[in-house]
């Protein structure tokens, strides 16, 4: 009861403070809705002030840390920091910039990584040119020496090589096939042929990969082994030899360069199944649905090629992620789910790109062996 009359009197407070203090028995919709949002702003001004106050808090903290970071740096004898942001200063004796206010710690721990691997960081001055032209910085600085340009450009380095992992890997196969348009330009114009690429083992063209079935996984497994790998080996390079036989403009345009990209990238995603298929270490189930989808895409049902590659993918089973168990009893036809059907395409990261990267062979199959 006590609980109740609280809650009624705290109401009526508020029904007395939007009717602005007169006692009426009725108030406006209107009316407490415009209290509400007063109080509400009030609430958010309060937020704003409490916010500033904080910041400026930690700012006086900061300014006091760099403070008595400078004091101890004038203390041991090592020169200050500057207060020029982007402009690391020089000592004058031995030339060895120092790291700018403005950086952070880890700006802090790769500055002096390459300063200590600066010794060994032996490079010609012309190419130390070229690589921060390379990569849009300033070949030299105001006061600064040679071996602080090296350092400059040492820091450089190891920050973008502990971004690298970073970075979009289909921006990455965009760049390398830009390049590899550059030097093929390149080379036309100094009369070399553009054909004289990296040599490439080629797969045995002995194999007849026609021989691929369901049933040699219970007759004869290694040779099975051999047929997939040769069968998908040639596949790949069919599409990088299709996309080589392009004309210049084809190449050099948008939808020419995606489909470069597209085609390194599946190369390179491929990697990790065509090793599995070299150490015969399928998963069974992963590879009678890999069986299934050659046998079937070289008779050219493409249509129940994608069916047996969405039961690779992503299963057929109701618990797809392969959930088994929901509970203290057993479900009825737990019996019934099994790896084969579990979506492969969640196993891990690796399972998933190799996996894509077999749909995109299988469309670059149907468009080039249609179904007759």
């Amino acid at each position: 009861m006590d609980l109740i009359e609280a809650q009624l009197a705290k109401k009526r407070a508020a029904v007395e403070s939007a009717s602005g203090g007169s006692k009426k028995k009725y108030i406006r919709r209107g009316d407490l809705e415009k209290q509400r949002e007063q109080e509400y702003l009030a609430e958010q001004e309060r937020e704003r002030k409490a916010k500033e106050e904080k910041e400026r808090q930690q700012d006086l903290e900061q300014e006091a840390q760099r403070k008595e970071k400078a004091a101890a740096a004038a203390a041991s004898g090592s020169p200050a920091p500057s207060s020029a942001a982007g402009t690391p200063n020089a000592d004058s004796s031995s030339g060895t910039p120092t790291i700018p206010d403005y950086q952070t710690d880890d700006a802090g721990s790769v500055a002096a990584a390459a300063a200590a691997s600066a010794a060994t960081f032996n490079i010609a001055p012309e190419e130390v040119v070229r690589r921060l032209r390379a990569r849009g910085h300033p070949i030299r600085l105001f006061a600064e020496t040679d071996q602080a340009r090296k350092i400059r450009l040492r820091a450089l380095e190891l920050v973008e090589d502990r971004s690298e992992g970073q970075r979009n890997d289909f921006m990455r196969a965009m760049e390398n096939a830009e390049t590899g348009l550059h030097l093929e330009a390149l080379g036309q114009q100094g009369g070399s042929s553009t054909k004289e690429k990296k040599s490439k083992s080629e797969p045995a063209k002995d194999v007849d990969t026609s021989e691929i079935s369901v049933d040699l996984i219970q007759k004869d497994m290694d040779k099975l082994y051999v047929l997939i790998y040769t069968y998908f080996k040639r596949l790949l390079r069919e599409w990088e030899r299709d996309l080589d036989q392009r004309s210049d403009e084809l190449k050099r345009s948008t939808p020419g360069k995606l489909a470069t990209a597209t085609q390194a990238q599946s190369a390179e995603y491929l990697k990790p199944f065509f090793k599995s298929l070299r150490q015969k270490s399928l998963e069974p189930d992963v590879l009678m649905r890999i069986t299934e989808i050659a046998e079937l895409m070289i008779k050219r049902e493409h249509m129940a090629a994608n069916d047996a590659y969405l039961k690779l993918s992503i299963g057929n089973a109701p618990w797809p992620i392969g959930v088994t168990m929901v509970g203290i009893h057993e479900r009825s036809g737990r019996e019934k789910i099994f790896s084969a059907q579990v979506a492969h395409v969640l196993n891990d990261e690796t399972s998933r790109k190799w996996i894509q990267s077999i749909k995109r062979i299988m469309t670059f199959a149907e468009k080039k062996y249609p179904r007759l």
